[in-house]
């Protein structure tokens, strides 16, 4: 009797053991406390404060997604009629938002569903990386050939396109930014890399020309000169530098933040939320940040190092694309050196759609290191379809 408990006491023991063993516990321990920190960030503004609170339940919805995919079984996302048929359904949200969407500074680009609101673009990034890991894993050998890039750069021109029409500018170049950088972790040759400027820079031209809005222009002749227009529309990345400067090494302290707290920085909860860091933590919490960050990119960048097969790999080198764009550039137009396009800062901005694909896509990262233990190499090759 007391042998068979226990076997049974050890057999839970090793249930739970192996369960905890699952989830990559340290993309969390590098998650977690940037979002606390902005957190803290929109805390220290007092009052009726509903971002935090909202943020908190996000947050909270965000780690539950995290644990759930870490058990997410990342084959199925390797057959063809599963990942395109994702695609095409985050397509049709993108067309759909055009008609009952919600506009919100000036993009069209938002489901509100009572009292929350969800954009179906922050989505449409992840959904792609998943496409294209599945291309480029089955013609890493091919890449060189010019078709395989068009065809793959097919799969990002429709959603760049219709999030650029929203207009949510800031997005659609992420959407070109992934495709890019998985493209050339895929193996694009140099000659076809400089063919691909030289046709950035015509559409460039033509988009200057016929496509761009007057705000969309005088966004990039701010970038190109940030204080010809500080009362106008230089004034939020003018004030954003004035916020960064102010904290100084150590920082104001919290809740002592000038800038925000008298609100010369605008939306310093969702695009503006580094410099308002930066002006109560100083250069020295800016840098710790920014170190967290590292951290959970070197992360990743084991994970893809170390992938079982070139999905994988191509995965994690997506969604390491992903956050490294959207935080050189969100910290950029902080700091006055790029312009200002909406763009989140990871785990740290308000907002719910980044937070749940942002900790979707590290639970899926889990999931994969998982699986890379326990999958042999002689069964693969069964787990890739043609695309």
């Amino acid at each position: 009797m007391f042998g068979l408990k226990r076997v049974l006491r050890r057999g839970a023991t090793e249930a739970r053991t192996s369960l905890l063993g699952r989830v990559d516990w340290m993309l969390l321990l590098f998650s977690v406390p940037i979002s606390i920190a902005g957190l803290i960030t929109m805390r220290s503004y007092g009052g009726d404060n509903a971002f935090f609170d909202h943020q908190l339940a996000w947050l909270a919805v965000g780690i539950t997604v995290f644990l759930v995919c870490s058990f997410v079984d990342v084959s199925i996302f390797k057959k063809t009629n599963v990942i395109v048929g994702i695609f095409l359904f985050f397509v049709a949200l993108l067309i759909l938002v055009f008609f009952v969407g919600h506009t919100v500074n000036g993009a069209r680009s938002w489901f509100s569903f009572g009292g929350f609101s969800i954009q179906p673009s922050d989505f449409m990034k992840i959904v792609l990386i998943f496409v294209l890991a599945k291309y480029f894993s089955r013609r890493h050998v091919a890449i060189g050939q010019v078709r395989h890039l068009l065809i793959s750069g097919a799969y990002a021109f429709v959603p760049f396109v219709l999030v650029f029409l929203e207009p949510d500018f800031g997005v659609a170049f992420i959407i070109g930014l992934i495709w890019l950088g998985m493209a050339l972790v895929a193996g694009i040759k140099k000659r076809h890399l400089l063919l691909l400027f030289g046709v950035g820079a015509v559409m460039f031209t033509i988009l200057w020309s016929f496509v761009f809005q007057p705000y969309q222009k005088a966004r990039i002749t701010t970038f190109v000169s940030p204080l010809s227009d500080i009362h106008g529309r230089g004034y939020n990345a003018h004030q954003a530098v004035i916020a960064v400067g102010s904290g100084g090494i150590l920082g104001k302290g919290v809740g002592y933040g000038t800038q925000s707290r008298l609100r010369f920085l605008p939306e310093y909860q969702t695009d503006f939320i580094f410099a308002a860091f930066a002006e109560e933590w100083g250069y020295v919490g800016a840098l710790l940040l920014l170190l967290l960050y590292g951290l959970l990119l070197a992360r990743i960048l084991t994970g893809a190092i170390h992938g079982e097969s070139n999905f994988e790999t191509l995965f994690a080198s997506g969604v390491m694309v992903l956050f490294i764009t959207h935080i050189l550039i969100n910290v950029g137009m902080n700091i006055g050196i790029m312009p200002v396009t909406g763009i989140t800062l990871p785990f740290m901005s308000y907002g719910g759609s980044h937070l749940i694909v942002e900790f979707g896509a590290l639970g899926i990262l889990s999931s994969m290191r998982t699986r890379t233990r326990r999958t042999h190499p002689e069964d693969l090759s069964k787990e890739f379809e043609g695309l």
